[in-house]
């Protein structure tokens, strides 16, 4: 008996791409499964086999604030603007620490996936996407740990604390710093499909970019030239602006982030183009 067209009840039809601008986004919804798999994948991947597990997300900014705090408040005496150096060091690690792993990794889709990849068909923005949210439960948690750190200080009354209304600005903070490590992310994936070195130099150019941003340092010690320089650094604005926020200081600059939002879409947008352009081709490099 001859099996026609119509007695087939097809439950997925794969289609070429029309074009490097198409995202399909009812697409990445319906393989949302997967997407979560991948996060706990990502997640549990990451300290599997450790004694301590994820207590090391606690360990990781206590011990690099304190360290910053003996090399460049005991040492180098840099300012702090008059905030505790624990929670200046430690806020500014936090939000930093979400943009260089959301970076770093996503830089490395393509090439630690092409087993993957080559076997079976799913949307290829799954997988940056799963790395950026496994990111964000990471973020979370230290995050906890700041505001946890900064009740106490509160509470034994170390530091002048104003909850103010910007505080609604933060899950966009935290939404900017997710899609610009998921726009360089992604260009950077798609170039070391064909470029392995840019690995390398990206790993070095992310421990420069966080000398290039302040984490360390308050933008205000900075002047003339320098601190411009520093300001059209579109993650200046993201962490200084999450600082004055969660340490309830001075009123925020909204003209940096508009400058920074703007920068970030630009960037995905660039990203999203430049992944869908290599992804048709790239198992044929990598």
């Amino acid at each position: 008996m001859e099996i026609t067209d119509t007695d087939k009840n097809w439950t997925e039809v794969i289609t070429p791409k029309k074009g490097v601008f198409e995202i399909n986004f009812k697409e990445i919804w319906q393989y949302r499964d997967l997407v979560m798999l991948f996060v706990r994948r990502d997640f549990v991947s990451t300290y599997k086999q450790t004694i301590l597990g994820p207590i090391w997300f606690f360990i990781q900014p206590l011990f690099t604030s304190l360290i910053f705090i003996i090399i460049f408040t005991r040492i180098a005496r840099l300012s702090t603007d008059g905030l505790p150096p624990l929670l200046f060091y430690l806020a500014g690690i936090t939000i930093w620490n979400y943009f260089s792993e959301c970076l770093s990794k996503t830089s490395n889709v393509f090439v630690a996936n092409a087993n993957i990849f080559g076997k079976v068909y799913f949307p290829r923005l799954s997988n940056p996407l799963a790395i950026i949210i496994s990111n964000l439960i990471k973020f979370g948690i230290q995050l906890l740990l700041l505001l946890v750190i900064l009740c106490y200080y509160i509470y034994n009354q170390q530091i002048n604390f104003t909850l103010r209304p910007e505080i609604a600005l933060l899950p966009y903070l935290i939404l900017l710093m997710a899609l610009l490590g998921l726009g360089m992310g992604i260009i950077f994936s798609s170039l070391t499909t064909k470029y392995r070195d840019l690995t390398f130099l990206l790993q070095f150019g992310i421990q420069l970019l966080m000398y290039a941003t302040p984490v360390i340092y308050p933008l205000s010690s900075a002047t003339g030239k320098l601190k411009t320089i520093l300001s059209l650094n579109p993650l200046t604005p993201i962490v200084e602006s999450f600082r004055r926020i969660i340490l309830g200081q001075e009123i925020l600059d909204y003209t940096s982030i508009i400058y920074c939002s703007i920068f970030t879409f630009l960037t995905l947008f660039v990203g999203i183009v430049v992944f869908n352009q290599v992804e048709k081709s790239f198992m044929d490099t990598v």
